[in-house]
């Protein structure tokens, strides 16, 4: 069933994110609470490489889960704090129960370089260390690159904001747990219309760049049907000069500008933004939700708004223990960008290890087969709210959360929680 409905979305507009992941996690504990992080540094167990995940599966005790991020690549931030919800979640939950005996569970890296290119053979490596399913990847480009390798395989793998509605269809291996773009644009352009009563909309992303371009599509189509006029540019891959885009924004009298980049890029669209006065309010989808790009709205009068999965405050507990973790480990610190602002990636990560836990559980064992059998019935009502499968291997999800950048403070202030079709 799922291959019959994933067919009919192959037309849909593919598009990817790109992202990095950072080093393994400590060994030691947290507790559900977010007690005292673990001690030692992130190297010193967790997630293993090839010599020692061959190791761990000859004692027979382990189950191991791969993390598809890159570690390098535009946007390591970004990736960098997905992987860090996995890490905190491992530190925290470090075993599984499976059929009266316990398991170690370990996280196994695998880099894939931000890159179409160099995405099959870091699934490759994931799949030659025999781990049971994998999570990943921050990157939907990626997520389509490395999905085949994994199909072949027989192993499945749990994307966690990888929302491009491609790349599920026609993979019966490939699950996620987030929201897809055609639902987040449509859900910004509502936002729009509704906080601003917009009328007129400038939308800039990277030529070439399916995430970019699928979104601001998606954008355009909702925006225009509701009788709304759209201004679409797009700028060379590492341009670093906005100005006359931003100029353009302005002189064409928007009402809004919707940017759905990168990481990167949106720092030097804040940034120069900035310092060209622009007053126009700013629409950024899942990837501005950074707190690099939080930094570049600070002290200045810029209005930013970001769709994304999570808001901080949404789980007293997890905000908590997050923050403890990150502020008593030194190598968490620097994934999280120097700070302990929550990202919504990584209470994202947090969820996909403990959906990738009870699928074990459901699995009765580590085998991939079993374990990929399970998924689509696991259940898991998580930080970022109720997780279920739909027949696709997409979460069911109705809701996303509007931020805005609080520019006074230097963090995120909630705005709403806001359904597709403005409701």
């Amino acid at each position: 069933m799922k291959k019959i409905l994933a067919c009919l979305m192959t037309g849909v507009m593919a598009f990817s994110l790109v992202a990095c992941s950072t080093t393994p996690p400590a060994t030691g504990g947290t507790d559900a609470a977010g007690g005292q992080a673990a001690e030692g540094s992130a190297e010193a167990g967790g997630a293993t490489d090839g010599a020692a995940a061959d190791s761990a599966a000859a004692a027979g005790d382990t189950i191991r889960i791969g993390v598809f991020e890159p570690s390098t690549g535009d946007s390591a931030s970004g990736g960098k704090k997905e992987t860090l919800g996995m890490q905190f979640a491992n530190s925290e939950t470090p075993t599984v129960e499976v059929g009266g005996k316990t398991y170690n569970v370990e996280l196994v890296m695998a880099d894939n370089g931000s890159s179409a290119d160099k995405a099959p053979s870091a699934a490759s490596e994931l799949v030659g260390k025999n781990v049971s399913l994998v999570l990943g990847s921050y990157g939907s480009g990626v997520s389509m690159a490395g999905g085949p390798k994994f199909e072949e395989a027989g192993l499945a793998a749990i994307g966690v904001t990888c929302t491009n509605p491609n790349v599920t269809a026609g993979n019966d291996y490939y699950f996620r747990i987030c929201f897809l773009d055609n639902f987040q644009a449509d859900v910004l352009a509502n936002f729009a219309m509704e906080k601003f009563s917009a009328k007129k909309a400038y939308c800039l992303g990277e030529n070439g760049n399916e995430y970019d371009q699928g979104l601001v599509a998606f954008f355009t189509q909702v925006f225009e049907g509701a009788g709304g006029e759209v201004i679409s540019d797009s700028f060379p891959t590492n341009n670093s000069d906005f100005t006359s885009y931003l100029n353009k924004a302005k002189s064409e009298g928007v009402d809004v500008i919707f940017t759905p980049v990168s990481i990167a890029y949106a720092k030097q669209i804040m940034e120069q933004a900035a310092s060209l006065g622009i007053d126009i309010p700013f629409l950024g989808s899942d990837t501005l939700d950074d707190n690099m790009v939080l930094e570049a709205t600070k002290d200045t009068n810029l209005q930013l708004y970001v769709s994304t999965f999570y808001q901080e405050g949404g789980s007293e507990t997890f905000d908590k223990g997050i923050k403890d973790y990150i502020n008593n480990n030194s190598d968490a610190m620097t994934a999280n960008g120097g700070n302990d602002t929550i990202s919504a990636v990584t209470a994202m990560g947090y969820d996909a290890y403990y959906v990738a836990l009870e699928a074990i559980k459901a699995a009765g064992s580590g085998d991939k087969a079993a374990i990929k059998a399970a998924i689509p019935s696991v259940k898991w009502d998580g930080v970022s709210g109720s997780i279920a499968f739909n027949e696709v291997g997409d979460a069911v999800r109705d809701t996303a959360y509007i931020k805005t950048a609080d520019t006074a403070n230097g963090t995120w202030a909630f705005e709403k929680v806001q359904s597709g079709s403005g409701k």
